[in-house]
């Protein structure tokens, strides 16, 4: 600790922290306009010039370092002076453009010059400023606005890691230009830029930040759960921030939660209810759903009904969804889209680890010694988790490990990349939990006092063979035990998975010989680090945790188990069995499902093998649709109910890493849509007699029951090591992984403008190699065929796959990549021909 004077005021501080640094810790505000705490310091602006003591000059309080017996002067007549000048200077042909520049009102250099007392330009200079760039998708660029703080470009290179912005030119003539092939088109610049050099296209010229409404929330357009403010105006969302500090997510979105909220507004959005394709009102509509699903129950029994449940809904409504089909309806056929990859793992970590989801809170990766990112494209399935990972190896000197089957954007800043090939995942992990054993890097005490088989483990892993291991890899021997060393050496570890492990045709072993090496590196003890799943969607980790699947109750308590208890507390006799969605699917083929309910969910482009769903769908007595947006689904349907999006409801969500967040109105449902929770109660109540259940009424019931618990203390001997089986894929010449496009999420925001932009329709990736041997053009049209149908889609060449691997995003419903796979695997043999 160091110890110096700021304006008379003692203060003790961390050595290394600036004066800065130092004059917040007392409360003493010194003028910045440069400075971003989240990003290293510029020194470009020099606003925060103060005298020190013995000094000649005056210094930059955000990167002069405070050193002890420092005295410290903030304000002064002559700091005055060279602040007013300061701020002219940066004023020399800044156009007085105010009333129509989108930063009017919230402008940092506004404040600036009102706080300095700037009210004339005695500086002149020639105009060499460029000419605005108007060519950017989403984002302009007004040059002769800019100061040059830079903060743009530290937080597009630092925080975000793309580094797609940087300085063009040099003197009074430099730029910010951008690098479109870097840009992930985050919105991150427009955020941090004090100006209104960097503004939104789709927000220009739409609102005063005085006329919007601010209401804060959080963006559930994928499972880190963002805290957000969304700015109203005339109950439409204009725009969507973060704010810097406050945040889980420090001000920080994505091109999803910054763009991708247009979708909101779209003229798509189911506004009354249907019956046979003709609005009607609620009354019709509710009362065709319960007559008919009535009529089923009572005649052919709760077995010919099924429902399918949905990560779009909240916690409540997907609770009361559950509770709707088994005591109203007496049907468990409940299911979701999670059983194709989150539940999968989550089953795996429940019976090992007595966890459903992440260990630890999401911040605790940045500030662990190693990361492993396994199986994740974290540019499209996490950015938030993306920017821990930037935190970790650019500032604190993290080990980054990365093993994927195709090249991110994490590769480059790696230690060791392991490039696996599809299917081994299992056999990659175990090696990897071998060698820290082998090499005495285990965590040996905290296996002693956790796991109750770890004899068991240690014989299972002295069995694996390394040899096979880096056969059936394709990683080689030097390259896992520079892996296994990064590890093993570290003294916090966290480690990522996504859905390339999750959906995977071996996801269960895979998932377990993670968890294995989790518990061996040590990863699940101590406040940093962890073992972080990521869920597919945006409430996944509730969908599951209130009980959306026929073998579990809300909690995760297995339904045999816990049927008993449930019936108790709901007053009513439970189902016997319960189909999957793979056991519905086949039960409407069959005959012995006639009804389906499908909550905010789309087998038609989200499940597997949905050429089958599309032609099981047609043989139903009843299909309900309820959601927010017309699709090929809702035309199918008997009857629509129109739902209310996350914006324009109340209720909780819980993030991958077991946040329970709040939902807050920030707009109405657009005309009859309704919240999802009042259809369900409206429902509940007609098909059971009793008063609707309230909002508060579910959250009370399911507080004992199913409320996520933050942060990882296990029980002495309450862990299990598993003994996964270890299998060699079957070579292929052509395999095909899905994937997800890093511009969209889910299919809601393909029907968002600015997300439609970025990419208006899928791709198929291929190495050039393949491409050449197919005699197809970056561009062209490829047909490719699966096990279980065949999908076309435009052509991108590139080295990110490997030869042999080609890759495609499942958020779009015109491609449908998704009809070309069976269940339970997301990489498969294919053939590809020129379309």
């Amino acid at each position: 600790m160091i110890n110096l004077k700021i304006d008379g005021k003692d203060v003790q501080i961390l050595s290394g922290a600036t004066i800065l640094d130092a004059a917040e810790r007392v409360g003493v505000k010194i003028p910045t306009l440069c400075y971003l705490k989240k990003v290293s310091p510029t020194g470009a602006c020099r606003i925060c010039a103060v005298e020190v003591e013995g000094a000649d000059k005056t210094m930059t309080a955000c990167n002069t370092r405070a050193v002890d017996g420092m005295v410290v002067t903030t304000q002064s007549e002559k700091l005055a002076v060279i602040r007013r000048q300061i701020v002219e200077l940066l004023l020399v042909n800044h156009p007085l453009d105010c009333p129509v520049c989108d930063a009017g009102g919230e402008c940092e250099l506004q404040d600036i010059c009102y706080s300095q007392n700037v009210v004339r330009q005695p500086f002149e200079a020639d105009d060499v400023n460029a000419a605005t760039i108007d060519h950017w998708p989403l984002i302009q660029q007004v040059p002769n606005r800019c100061i040059m703080c830079e903060k743009c470009v530290k937080t597009c290179h630092e925080t975000i890691g793309s580094s797609a912005l940087f300085v063009n030119e040099k003197g009074d003539k430099a730029f910010v230009d951008k690098d479109l092939n870097k840009c992930e088109f985050c919105g991150n610049c427009v955020q941090v830029c004090p100006t209104g050099t960097m503004i939104s296209k789709p927000f220009k010229f739409k609102a005063r930040p005085w006329e919007l409404r601010k209401t804060p929330s959080v963006c559930t357009l994928c499972s880190a759960q963002c805290q957000v403010d969304m700015h109203s105006k005339q109950g439409k969302v204009m725009r969507v921030t973060a704010e810097d500090g406050t945040t889980v997510n420090d001000g920080n979105l994505c091109v999803g939660g910054f763009f991708g909220h247009d979708y909101l507004n779209s003229d798509q959005r189911l506004t009354a209810p249907l019956v046979a394709q003709q609005e009607t009102s609620w009354e019709t509509a509710l009362d065709k759903v319960v007559t008919e699903l009535s009529s089923l129950r009572d005649d052919k029994g709760g077995q010919a009904i099924a429902g399918l449940a949905s990560p779009h809904l909240t916690n409540e409504e997907n609770y009361l969804f559950q509770k709707l089909f088994r005591v109203a309806l007496g049907s468990n056929n409940i299911d979701s889209e999670a059983r194709f990859s989150s539940l999968r793992a989550a089953k795996v970590l429940h019976k090992q680890l007595k966890l459903s989801g992440a260990s630890n809170h999401i911040d605790r990766i940045g500030q662990a010694e190693a990361v492993l990112v396994f199986g994740a494209d974290l540019r499209s399935e996490s950015q938030a988790l993306n920017w821990q990972v930037q935190l970790a190896a650019r500032k604190n000197d993290t080990r980054l490990i990365v093993a994927n089957q195709r090249q991110t954007k994490l590769v480059k800043q790696a230690e060791s990349f392991l490039q696996y090939r599809a299917g081994s995942e299992a056999y990659l992990a175990g090696a990897l939990a071998k060698l820290l054993v082998e090499k005495g890097q285990a965590d040996n005490d905290f296996l002693n006092s956790f796991v109750t088989n770890r004899a068991e483990l240690e014989a299972y892993l002295n069995g694996l063979d390394l040899n096979a291991a880096c056969a059936a890899t394709g990683v080689n021997r030097e390259q896992l035990e520079e892996a296994a060393d990064h590890l093993g050496q570290a003294a916090s570890v966290a480690i990522i998975f996504g859905r390339d492990v999750m959906g995977s045709t071996q996801a269960e072993a895979s998932v377990a010989a993670l968890v294995n090496l989790a518990l061996v590196s040590g990863a699940l003890q101590g406040d940093c680090g962890g073992l972080f799943p990521i869920a597919a969607k945006g409430n996944t980790q509730g969908l599951i945790e209130v009980g959306t699947a026929p073998e579990f109750l809300p909690g995760l308590i297995d339904y045999a188990a816990g049927k008993e208890k449930f019936a108790a507390l709901w007053q009513t006799t439970l189902p016997e069995g319960g189909a999957d969605a793979t056991g519905i699917l086949d039960g409407i083929e069959k005959g012995t499902i006639r009804a389906l309910f499908l909550a905010g969910t789309n087998p038609l482009v989200n499940f597997p093998e949905n050429s089958r769903w599309r032609k099981a769908l047609a043989k139903l007595d009843i299909l309900v649709v309820q959601d927010i947006l017309a699709s090929e689904l809702t035309e199918m349907a008997t009857v629509v109910l129109p739902g209310a999006a996350t914006a324009e409801k109340r209720g909780s969500m819980t993030s991958l890493d077991r946040r329970v967040n709040k939902l807050r109105i920030a707009v109405a449902p657009p005309g009859e849509a309704r919240p999802d929770l009042a259809i369900l109660s409206d429902l509940f109540a007609r098909l059971t007699g009793k008063s609707e259940p309230s909002e508060s009424a579910i959250q009370q019931e399911m507080a004992g029951l199913s409320t996520p618990k933050q942060g990882y203390a296990p029980a002495e001997k309450s862990l299990f090591a598993a003994t996964p089986e270890l299998t060699t894929p079957e070579a292929a010449d052509l395999q095909l992984l899905v994937g997800k496009c890093p511009f969209q999420f889910g299919t809601t925001t393909t029907y968002s403008a600015a997300n439609h932009e970025l990419a208006p329709a899928g791709l198929i990736i291929i190495n050039p190699e393949d491409a050449a041997k197919l005699g197809v053009a970056d561009g062209g049209q490829l047909k490719v065929t699966g096990p279980a149908g065949s999908a076309s889609g435009k052509v991108m060449i590139h080295a990110m796959v490997p030869v042999g691997l080609l890759t495609a995003a499942d958020n779009f419903a015109d491609m449908n990549i998704q009809q070309i796979f069976p269940s339970g695997s997301n990489c498969v043999t294919v053939t590809a021909t020129k379309a």
